[in-house]
């Protein structure tokens, strides 16, 4: 499953899980791209529950939009990253840091609240 709901003016939040084929990926990324139309110096909230590693041929379909998704990133100012596995809270915080204009924040499952308050914080 991948969802992606428009939270205002400024703000989209993903939730994640389960497995990701290409026809998958493809109808995800398109509605990421779609509901992001319009958002600048955005925050984003990103949940990822239980998942398996992408299909070879939803990884081709993302490597294919990667100018898409160059474009889509800059939009955002502000990541907080919602996971249970403390692995993915690294990988993603250090992605993060590689992305100029982007701060990325890692939150536990149980720290909701805590990414929320984070997202919608000045400074």
């Amino acid at each position: 499953m991948f969802q992606v709901s428009r939270r205002g003016e400024n703000r989209i939040d993903i939730d994640f899980s389960g497995k990701l084929d290409s026809q998958a990926m493809r109808a995800a990324l398109d509605d990421l791209l779609f509901k992001s139309e319009g958002i600048s110096h955005g925050q984003m909230l990103f949940r990822i529950g239980e998942f398996d590693l992408p299909t070879l041929g939803a990884i081709g379909v993302e490597l294919s939009r990667l100018p898409h998704l160059f474009r889509f990133i800059r939009r955002f100012d502000r990541c907080a990253v919602v996971s249970g596995k403390e692995w993915l809270r690294r990988a993603s915080e250090i992605e993060g840091a590689m992305i100029p204009g982007l701060t990325v924040k890692a939150f536990d499952e149980h720290q909701g609240v805590d990414a929320h308050s984070w997202l919608s914080s000045l400074g």
